[in-house]
């Protein structure tokens, strides 16, 4: 299958071009073999996934889906409820850590799975969220995930997942207003991420900081509507980012 193609080389001088994949998974309970087409497709530095397998042998599961990607395990999984990490080879990982929100009872338990990389003399926050379907607790974890980006300590991150809201919902607003909603500042191929056998609302995005360069995100459009459909209920996102080089590559 040919390369999703986003604007940006990776050889760049003084600033790392970094592909960076959003992707609800729906706990591999679908084609596992289209998934796997999909996500190599994209060809990604970073895979930020959200319902990753929680449960039984969940760690066998994510290791499967990281060899058949030609990627790595980075962190998260049952660890921080759902959200995973993979990266390429390209990453060099700095630290990691999963985090368990509070939770309400009577819903599902919600995490963040995190990470410090460097790539290409740039040093990056990452962050994979799935946040909750009740408004009040979206909104406060909303603000939790800020709070965690600025003890992050980075000087540039990328945080993306399934917000389980729309744009002009008061939780994807109140990221959008702190940080680059990817799709707004440089739309590049499709909208729409759910249902993937029709969809007709964004609630999965990329955001990255200030200072960070988008290139393009969006859904491909250049991958085989029968992947896409049998490989999960969500569409992937797909964001290139310039993210600058720090000094000394700090």
């Amino acid at each position: 299958m040919a390369i999703t193609t986003l604007p940006g080389s990776r050889t760049e001088s003084g600033s790392a071009v970094v592909r960076v994949l959003s992707y609800n998974i729906r706990s591999m309970r679908d084609d596992e073999k289209a998934l796997a087409r999909v996500i190599r497709a994209c060809d990604p530095d970073l895979v930020l996934i959200q319902e990753a397998p929680r449960f039984f042998r969940w760690r066998k599961a994510a290791a499967r889906l990281a060899a058949a990607t030609d990627l790595v395990t980075l962190g998260g999984g049952a660890t921080a409820a759902g959200p995973l990490l993979l990266c390429s080879l390209r990453a060099t990982v700095e630290r990691t850590e999963d985090v368990l929100l509070p939770r309400t009872p009577g819903l599902h338990q919600r995490g963040f799975a995190t990470a410090v990389v460097r790539i290409g003399g740039a040093r990056l926050g990452v962050l994979s969220c799935h946040l909750s379907l009740r408004s009040d607790e979206r909104r406060t974890q909303a603000g939790l995930l800020l709070d965690r980006l600025g003890a992050m300590d980075v000087p540039h991150a990328v945080v993306a997942g399934d917000l389980n809201e729309r744009p002009e919902g008061r939780s994807f607003g109140r990221l959008a207003a702190a940080l680059q909603d990817c799709w707004t500042a440089k739309p590049w191929g499709g909208e729409h991420t759910y249902p993937a056998a029709g969809p007709d609302r964004r609630i999965d995005a990329v955001f990255a900081t200030q200072g960070v360069e988008v290139l393009g995100c969006g859904v491909p459009q250049d991958i085989p509507e029968a992947d896409l459909r049998a490989a999960s209920d969500h569409l992937p996102v797909l964001a290139a980012l310039r993210v600058p080089a720090g000094p000394s590559g700090s």
